[in-house]
């Protein structure tokens, strides 16, 4: 991490010098509700303090327990542009291995092991699939925004109670109410973020609802302490009974803890699973009978639940109606609902809100035309139709009772081994993918950089800063601040030579694609942040050779930033120019957005390409330096 640039300051490097505290009544951003989607968005909004946020729950405080704990290698890499992932990973646990487990065939009431697979494939991320407590998420990054220029903290105890977006060009004027004392505050804001949740009042409010339809089947959960026999209980575990449902066993971070999900009864047609009368002793009996012949000796029950299997997706996302520009906005939970066993609602949801809140601070800083906004629906619906499809293939697998072979009833031990197999990838967090999509560039130079496909997430990759030699991933520089970032990866040439072409591209950079984007008077790397590979060694590069764009004087004293080169050689291993498939004869330009997708691949040359992407796809203006 870099800091000082500005002058001096004693403490904890993370804090970062407070802004001035702003009035609440008239504000940029309203985000309804402190779920992950929320969060994301709010962490994101805290690094501006040139924009009003106002954050609210209806709960009194922070969650104690989440619900979810699942987090996907995709969400791992989003949180280290928020700077707390190597805190998840020391505090976490992380998923290597699953192990399947089947009734056994010499004698089916009890069970056996059947299968084991490695949890994600070699070279899909850098970062592990890890499980962490949702609301110790929620604790980072909560102090992440209280750590931030703008010192964003929630109101507590305040939830949503109407909302008038008919005032062409806004605001949209919304009623709040204080639970405690039933006291009624009106707010005017540019925008409303509704992440509060299944229930969502915001939803309402627009007029959105959730469609679907329920599976009628019944799942029980428990976080829990036990003594067990049971000889996988450390790893990721799926059990079919012959007799007595399933079981998910899911280890928790701290080497004690794990949750276990566990199948119930079928609801009949129109029944709620709340009319049951289930207890956590009912839980920890099914999960017994399952587990047969290991032992369960629960000692203490963290937290439990019971929740009916459903997918439903919300009918609009946005308040835009058929041709408008939206002002409200709805996410997570509130637009999209599943069942939790693949762990993906969270992850998910934190996507939504990675998407929209680089979108929201670009227009309300003056970069882009609104109508940027437009993107968030087209790009989330997608991705939660995805998720709804999948969640609805892979409950039922789970809620099937065991068939004996590949043409009986039911699903068998090793079809469930292959679909879990097969769905790796989409449950990593890489199928998701904005290729077509408005803001994706055409990909007719894809060659370039065959492992950088446009619409999918910029996957990182090992190499050697330049100016101290420090092994470093390249992927990790970018912070969640908003900033497009663009990797210049020079051709087989002379990357030293005035003439060479990773030197006429940063020209061009600097004197015609940056002044058209960048505020005036702003820092060179403000709006977009050059990076550049090059492919021979650091040893034999100076980086004072390299061209000025890859070595800029930014901030109050002008200091210089010698960040920004890279060497890609790794000392004889397999280096990134291999990894992702870049063309080492004639380099590449690679765009990555500000939510780490990739949105264009051109040539060293490109650049105009690049201007007119910026202009016509994004509708990108200079906006003064103040906005």
């Amino acid at each position: 991490m870099q800091f000082y640039r500005d002058g001096y300051y004693p403490g904890d490097p993370r804090v970062q010098p407070a802004a001035d505290i702003i009035d609440g009544s008239e504000v940029d951003v309203l985000i309804v509700g402190t779920g992950p989607a929320g969060l994301i968005v709010a962490a994101q909004l805290a690094a501006f303090p040139d924009i009003r946020t106002m954050v609210v729950e209806r709960r009194e405080g922070p969650i104690d327990l989440g619900q979810a704990d699942g987090i996907s290698c995709r969400s791992m890499e989003m949180f280290e542009a928020f700077g707390i992932a190597s805190r998840i990973l020391g505090e976490s646990y992380w998923v290597n291995e699953t192990v399947f487990w089947r009734p056994d065939p010499a004698d089916p009431s009890r069970i056996s092991r059947s299968g084991r697979i490695q949890d994600v494939e070699d070279g899909l991320s850098e970062m592990p699939h890890t499980i962490l407590n949702q609301a110790r998420v929620h604790g980072l990054l909560l102090e992440s925004m209280r750590n931030s220029p703008s010192r964003l903290e929630p109101h507590y105890g305040v939830e949503i109670v109407a909302l008038d977006d008919t005032a062409e060009g806004g605001p949209v004027r919304v009623t709040l109410r204080r639970t405690a004392t039933d006291q009624q505050v009106h707010v005017r804001a540019r925008y409303v973020v509704g992440a509060d949740g299944a229930r969502s009042t915001t939803r309402g409010l627009i007029g959105s609802r959730l469609e679907g339809e329920s599976a009628r089947q019944a799942w029980g959960v428990m976080d829990i302490l036990a003594s067990t026999d049971f000889p996988d209980i450390r790893f990721k575990a799926l059990i079919q009974s012959a007799e007595h449902g399933n079981v998910l066993v899911i280890p928790r971070e701290g080497g004690y803890l794990f949750r276990m999900y566990v199948e119930l009864a079928e609801l009949a047609e129109g029944e709620r699973v709340q009319s049951r009368g289930i207890t956590s002793d009912s839980l920890i009996q099914a999960a017994q009978r399952v587990l047969h012949p290991y032992s369960l000796d629960v000692k203490e029950v963290a937290w439990w639940s019971v929740y009916e299997i459903g997918q439903r997706i919300a009918s609009a996302f946005d308040n835009a109606g058929e041709s408008g520009v939206p002002a409200v906005f709805l996410m997570g939970d509130a637009c999209h609902t599943h069942s939790p066993k693949a762990g993906q609602g969270m992850n998910v949801s934190m996507g939504d809100g990675f998407n929209l809140g680089w979108k929201l601070a670009a227009v309300l800083r003056g970069q882009v035309d609104p109508s940027l906004l437009t993107t968030y629906a087209e790009e989330r619906r997608l991705s939660a139709q995805a998720l709804i499809d999948f969640d609805k293939k892979w409950a039922a697998m789970m809620s099937a009772k065991v068939a004996a072979g590949e043409n009986d009833e039911g699903v068998s031990p090793e079809a469930l081994q292959r679909q879990f197999s097969e769905q790796g990838r989409y449950t990593a967090g890489f199928a998701t993918t904005y290729a077509g999509l408005t803001l994706t560039g055409d990909g007719s130079h894809q060659g370039l950089a065959t492992g950088y496909p446009v619409g999918e997430r910029f996957q990182s990759a090992e190499v050697v800063r330049i100016a101290d030699a420090k092994r470093v991933h390249l992927g990790h520089v970018a912070r969640a601040d908003g900033r497009w970032r663009l990797y210049a990866f020079a051709d087989s040439g002379d990357p030293t030579a005035e003439d060479s072409r990773l030197s006429h591209a940063c020209a061009y950079l600097a004197d015609t694609v940056i002044p058209a984007i960048t505020p005036e008077g702003a820092d060179v790397d403000s709006a977009l942040d050059v990076r550049g590979v090059i492919q021979r060694s650091h040893r034999e590069t100076e980086l004072g050779q390299l061209p000025a764009l890859l070595r800029p004087s930014t901030g109050r004293y002008g200091l210089r930033d010698h960040e920004k080169a890279f060497s890609a050689d790794l000392g004889g291993e397999e280096d990134i120019y291999a990894l992702r498939g870049v063309d080492r004869a004639q380099g590449c330009l690679v765009l990555v957005r500000p939510d780490q997708y990739v949105a264009q691949v051109v040539p060293l040359d490109g650049g105009e390409q690049l201007l007119t992407y910026f202009a016509e796809v994004l509708g990108f203006r200079r906006p003064t330096a103040s906005a």
